[in-house]
């Protein structure tokens, strides 16, 4: 049953990709404007200026079986990178709430503040790893991502919606929650899901794990450990965070997924048991596009843009892998503005932009 709306049955949606696959699609037959929308959306709400950490790539593509249509793709990668750095004592129990704390509602749409501080407490354990953080009271891996109710949209029905929301969501979890990509696996399964002609985007993510480095990070848009350096304390992350949609150019649907996620890890060393979190939050718009207007496959979307803020995985370093702290204050202060983690009353439009041109931040809490 998919969610937010009714569902096709599995054997009809695996003919329909059986049968796509076997065909051929038509070319496209009008041009693209996202390169044109993205520019649009940050001209009405100016971004940062190019960051220490920023990726772009956008550019026209030709494509198509002798005709002239036009395939262009506005990829836009901003990210903050954000190190925890609180004095001695103060990680321990900023908030009430441990493993007993009723979890919260869904989050349907932006909170209006911050999670409210309390007094100080004990801080995290191997049984009690959320202990003393607002994670305690948040979701279960995809639990903790709302899903909206599906309707019809662009050039899909209800029903095709629920399903894209459904593989959106397993993206999400292929991408920031698989056991195995978190061991610092290749996600696989989530790059199949990515548009195979969007060529530039192929190549980047090729390039991200086979050299990363500055312009080619991976953890833009996947979460990954060494798991010689670090694992995770126990198999729970925990999630907030929402998916919104829209009708986005040429009827594609356009789907935003705004979500943090927070790995509590010890270090690989046998009976290793100090732990520390790591906080990821990852704004990824995905279009569904339609595949009589746009070179596509069945099952896959396009990147649009997707944008990180990471907190205690390492400061201007660029392995490819998440590398949290394990010192008494969890990190090194930066030489950035102080940020919450934990605050989701921003988009992470604003939150960049606050951060500016900054490499390193200071992060608030853990």
């Amino acid at each position: 049953m998919s969610k937010g709306g009714e569902s096709i049955p599995d054997e009809e949606w695996e003919r329909f990709l059986r049968d796509a696959e076997a065909g051929t699609r038509s070319a496209p037959k009008e041009p693209s404007t996202r390169a044109r929308m993205v520019t649009r959306r940050l001209r009405e709400e100016p971004g940062p200026p190019p960051g220490w950490r920023t990726h772009d790539t956008a550019g026209p593509r030709r494509s198509g079986k002798g005709n002239k249509g036009w395939y262009a793709v506005g990829l836009l990668v901003a990210a903050g990178l954000l190190v925890v750095a609180v004095a001695p004592g103060w990680v321990a129990g900023w908030f009430g709430g441990g493993g007993g704390s009723a979890p919260l509602a869904a989050e349907s749409q932006r909170p209006g503040q911050p999670p409210a501080t309390v007094a100080a407490g004990r801080g995290p354990t191997v049984d009690e790893p959320f202990r003393g953080s607002p994670a305690a009271q948040w979701g279960d891996g995809t639990e903790g991502i709302h899903l909206p109710a599906a309707r019809a949209t662009g050039w899909m029905s209800k029903e095709e919606v629920a399903r894209s929301l459904d593989r959106s969501l397993d993206f999400l979890a292929a991408s920031s929650l698989d056991p195995g990509v978190l061991r610092g696996e290749r996600p696989k399964e989530a790059v199949a899901l990515v548009n195979p002609h969007q060529q530039d985007v192929r190549d980047y993510l090729a390039a991200a794990f086979d050299s990363p480095g500055r312009e080619n990070d991976p953890l833009l848009l996947f979460s990954r450990f060494d798991k010689s350096e670090v694992r995770l304390a126990g198999d729970v992350v925990k999630t907030r965070g929402r998916l919104t949609f829209r009708e986005g150019e040429l009827g594609a649907l356009e789907v935003t997924a705004d979500v943090t996620y927070v790995y509590p890890v010890v270090r690989a060393e046998a009976g290793s048991d100090a732990v520390t979190r790591t906080i990821v939050r990852r704004e990824t718009v995905m279009s569904w596009d339609d595949p009589a207007k746009v070179v596509t496959e069945p099952g896959t979307f396009s990147l649009v843009s997707y944008k990180a803020d990471i907190a205690n995985g390492g400061c201007d370093t660029f392995t490819g892998y998440l590398t949290p702290e394990f010192t008494p204050e969890h990190g090194a202060a930066g030489d950035g503005p102080e940020v919450d983690p934990y605050d989701r009353s921003k988009s992470m439009d604003t939150r960049i932009r606050e951060s500016g041109e900054a490499g390193c931040g200071t992060a608030t809490r853990s």
